[in-house]
């Protein structure tokens, strides 16, 4: 790998932590700061709590002034969420007492309705998966009578993570780590992961 390609670990996180930043933390940090372009004091709504890009979202969100909303259909997940610093958890599909300005969006068709209808007039929902499937219906009409915008958003760029890497050395926010494998047990890991019996992210080490 060309050296120009590293980033420097601070010493405070873990190599099992830094291990989570360039995926799954690196698009969370894209999704809300670059692509939606979030500011303090602003709400986002975060669809289906527990997945590492979520857990990851909820806490870089929290730590950056945000109001957080979060969604899931497991009650357990939801108290966790709150556990990290979500404002709000509610089951998916319940109506929220406010709307929001950003919906992050990474479950698809199971969530899209409500990330419409969950937004402000003007807002936006950033996209950066379909759990649950690729193709929900468009509802075209909500779309463009609210001028809703709808970003698409994959991984980061080394600058991103340059940003990302100094804002945990700044505040303290440590990636949340479900549990660490060492790489010969990576099927279960996986198995748990399909499964979604996870909160956070797994780790293979060798």
């Amino acid at each position: 790998m060309p050296r120009r390609n590293l980033v420097d670990k601070p010493e405070g996180l873990s190599f099992e932590q830094a291990a989570c930043l360039p995926t799954a933390w690196l698009t969370a940090y894209r999704m809300l700061f670059t692509r939606g372009e979030l500011r303090p004091g602003q709400r986002v709504l975060i669809q289906g709590a527990g997945g590492g890009v979520s857990t990851a979202a909820i806490l870089l969100a929290r730590a950056a002034g945000l109001h957080v909303s979060v969604t899931s259909r497991d009650e357990a997940k939801r108290q966790r969420a709150l556990e990290l610093g979500a404002h709000l958890a509610i089951p998916s599909g319940q109506r929220l007492p406010d709307r929001v300005d950003a919906v992050m969006e990474t479950v698809g068709d199971a969530t899209w309705s409500h990330s419409l209808r969950a937004l402000e007039p003007g807002g936006v929902i950033v996209v950066a998966g379909a759990t649950s499937g690729m193709n929900p219906p468009a509802d075209l009409a909500r779309v463009f009578y609210r001028q809703l915008r709808i970003i698409g958003s994959t991984m980061g760029t080394r600058d991103e993570l340059v940003r990302l890497v100094r804002m945990l050395d700044a505040t303290g926010v440590r990636p949340l780590i479900d549990d660490v494998f060492p790489m010969d047990d990576a099927r279960p890991a996986f198995e748990r992961m399909l499964a979604g019996d996870l909160f956070g992210k797994l780790v293979l080490t060798r």
